[in-house]
């Protein structure tokens, strides 16, 4: 058993690399992923890396076609759009809920978490703004005591590209400068303007991603034509 469940980690940690890498638009229809190619790359065998990619099959993020692979199906900017609405609304929700839960210590401690990241965004850390976002935001879902919501909103961040977070232009300012609006909120018990502060938040870095990816030509045209994609030469598996 812990074999199988060391594999199956594996499993969702290429899942996890790939979604990230099409969300940045670094892998984009109609391109294949070459499964050897990216098992030589993560240093790993090719079994996980396959099993990643029945997963991402079943998400609707490649296609498998018979006796050529997984190709790379397209993203539109509706597709992100749906995404950060969806996780905006879960974590406008908690957000509201945590305003009424949050005692005054884990205010104070999100006062100074807050400090500490506006500081990296200033010195241009984007890791140090990483890490303290994601501690930020989980105190946040945490202490709203919903934990079947906090779990969804889970699945929907499988889906944002947190691996290329510096990458993203805007990203670490948007945590820099929204934040203050939430916390603001919180610090005065007002559910309906953490609500409302945690969904502007999170919608403006949907739009920060669409932004980029529009920038780096990932996007297809509105104009495209939603047809199966060409044909592209077939690669091993």
């Amino acid at each position: 058993m812990p074999v199988l469940e060391g594999r199956h980690q594996l499993s969702e940690m290429v899942a996890t690399h790939v979604r990230e890498a099409i969300m940045i638009g670094e892998l984009r229809a109609p391109d294949y992923i070459r499964t050897e190619h990216l098992a030589a790359e993560l240093g790993i065998s090719a079994t996980p890396v396959r099993e990643a990619l029945m997963i991402l099959h079943s998400e609707g993020a490649v296609r498998w076609e018979p006796r050529r692979g997984f190709r790379v199906l397209p993203l539109t900017a509706r597709d992100v759009a749906d995404l950060f609405d969806v996780q905006a609304y879960i974590a406008g929700e908690l957000a509201a809920r945590a305003a009424e839960a949050l005692d005054d210590a884990e205010i104070e401690r999100l006062g100074l978490l807050q400090a500490r990241l506006e500081e990296a965004a200033r010195a241009h850390d984007a890791e140090q703004v990483d890490r303290l976002n994601h501690e930020f935001h989980r105190t946040i879902n945490r202490s709203s005591g919903s934990s079947r919501m906090t779990s969804l909103l889970s699945l929907t961040v499988h889906y944002v590209p947190l691996g290329f977070f510096g990458t993203v232009e805007g990203w670490a300012e948007a945590s820099a400068h929204d934040h203050s609006a939430v916390l603001t909120a919180l610090r005065t018990r007002d559910p309906a303007a953490a609500r409302q502060a945690m969904t502007a938040h999170i919608r403006n870095v949907g739009r920060l991603l669409i932004d980029h990816l529009t920038t780096q030509n990932a996007l297809p045209s509105p104009n495209a034509s939603p047809t199966s994609p060409a044909p592209h030469p077939t690669t091993t598996t």
